[in-house]
C-alpha cells in the first residue's frame, strides 16, 4: 500500500475521503457517527443549570430518511476501505443504532456481536419521565459470514481475570482528568469517548501494526490509543477545530515498547507440537518414566512418541484417559516427568519447542 500517509488527520467530508483512500486499506474501522438525536429545547438541572448536552450542527442530519440515506453512504465507502479479513466496530445510543444496524445487514456486513457498554457513572435524567439512559450500544461486524477475521480471545480472557470476556462491558464515561478542554475550560468535544473503551476494542480485535480507520475522528481517541498500543491509523474528521484538537493530543501520546504491546495468542494459533518431537530431539529420553496425578499413574516413553503402561499403549492423550478410566485427556498437562528433583508436566516441553519456532 504504498503513497499511503498512515498516522494522519485527514480534514473533510468522511464519504469522499473514504472513496479518496485505496481499496482494502484498513484492518479495522471504528466509527462513532452523528446519533442525530434532535433534541428539542435546553435540558435543564434541577437547580437550573443548563446541561452540556449534544446538540452540534454537525449531529443534525435530518429525517430518517436522510439519516438513512447518510448511512448507507458512509457505511459503503467503508466497506471498500475494509480488508476481507478486517471488522467494522460502530458505536450508537437508541437514537440510531437500530438504524445502522439494519443498513449493515442490507449492506452484506455479518454481525458477530452487539456489545452493551453500560456506563458506571452516566448522566441522570434530570427530567423524571423515563429511565435513565445508561447505556451505549457497539456492533462488531464482519464484511462476509465466511471471512477470516481477528479476535484475541485469550487476551480477553487475560483482560477479565481469567473469565471469557462478555458483551456487555461497565466502564465509565469520558470524565476528570481524560476528557479534553477547550482554551476556555468547556469540553473539546461533547461526544468525547473513554480511552478504556478504544483499548478493549483494539486489543480485542486487531494484532501490533494493523491499520485502525476512524471516519469520524473527533477529538482523536482512537488516534491516541492506536498509537500507544502500537497500531497505525487514518482519521478523518470535517470539523478542522477537532481536528486541530486530535493532532495536539495524539502529539503528546508515547508509545508504548514494543515488548508490552503483544497480545496473548489463542492456542489455537499456537504452532501444533506432536509429542514425538520432544522425544526425537532428547528432550525426554526413550524409557523416561511419566506420572499422572496420583503416583501409580504411570507410563513409559515409546521411540515412536506413544506410551505404554502395563495393559496398553497409545498416545499420551489416550493413555491419560485409560489410567483414569476417562473418555478423554489433556496429555500434556496431565503428565508429569522429574526435573531437578520436581514433577512438572511436560507441557513445558511443548512451550519449549514452540519458543524455537518463533
Amino acid at each position: 500500500m504504498s503513497g499511503l500517509k498512515l498516522d494522519q488527520v485527514i480534514e473533510g467530508d468522511c464519504i469522499a475521503r473514504m472513496n479518496a483512500l485505496p481499496e482494502g486499506c484498513a484492518d479495522l474501522i471504528f466509527a462513532d457517527p452523528p446519533y442525530n438525536m434532535q433534541l428539542r429545547g435546553e435540558l435543564r438541572r434541577p437547580d437550573q443549570s443548563k446541561v452540556d448536552a449534544v446538540d452540534d450542527h454537525w449531529d443534525q442530519i435530518g429525517s430518517f430518511s436522510d439519516y438513512d440515506r447518510f448511512t448507507r453512504d458512509w457505511l459503503s465507502a467503508a466497506r471498500r476501505c475494509l480488508k476481507d479479513t478486517g471488522t467494522l466496530w460502530v458505536i450508537g445510543s437508541y437514537h440510531n443504532i437500530f438504524r445502522v444496524g439494519a443498513t449493515l445487514q442490507d449492506l452484506g456486513f455479518w454481525i458477530l456481536n452487539d456489545v452493551v457498554w453500560r456506563k458506571s457513572n452516566p448522566m441522570p435524567n434530570f427530567k423524571g419521565r423515563r429511565f435513565t439512559n445508561a447505556h451505549e450500544t457497539l456492533i462488531w461486524a464482519t464484511k462476509n459470514p465466511e471471512q477470516k477475521y481477528t479476535f484475541n480471545y485469550e487476551a480477553m480472557k487475560a483482560l477479565n481475570d481469567e473469565l471469557q470476556m462478555r458483551s456487555d462491558w461497565t466502564l465509565p464515561i469520558c470524565a476528570g482528568h481524560e476528557r479534553i478542554k477547550d482554551s476556555n475550560g468547556q469540553k473539546a468535544h461533547s461526544t468525547q469517548k473513554p480511552e478504556a473503551l478504544l483499548h478493549r476494542v483494539i486489543v480485542s480485535s486487531t494484532k501490533p501494526g494493523d491499520v485502525i480507520l476512524d471516519p469520524f475522528f473527533g477529538s482523536g481517541t482512537t488516534g491516541a490509543v492506536a498509537k500507544r498500543l502500537g497500531r497505525r491509523f487514518i482519521g478523518i474528521e470535517r470539523e478542522k477545530t477537532y481536528a486541530d484538537v486530535a493532532r495536539a493530543r495524539i502529539a503528546e501520546v508515547v508509545p508504548a515498547d514494543s515488548d508490552v504491546i503483544e497480545v496473548t495468542k489463542s492456542k489455537r494459533a499456537e504452532p501444533r507440537i506432536p509429542f514425538g518431537w520432544v522425544v526425537e530431539r532428547g528432550l525426554l529420553p526413550v524409557g523416561a518414566v511419566l506420572r499422572g496425578n496420583r503416583k501409580h499413574q504411570t507410563a513409559k516413553v515409546r521411540a515412536d512418541g506413544t506410551l505404554v503402561t502395563a495393559t496398553a499403549s497409545g498416545s499420551i492423550h489416550q493413555m491419560g484417559a485409560h489410567v483414569q478410566g476417562l473418555e478423554a485427556c489433556n496429555g500434556w498437562t496431565f503428565w508429569q516427568f522429574e526435573m531437578n528433583g520436581t514433577l512438572v508436566p511436560i507441557d513445558v516441553l511443548r512451550q519449549q519447542l514452540r519458543s524455537g519456532l518463533s
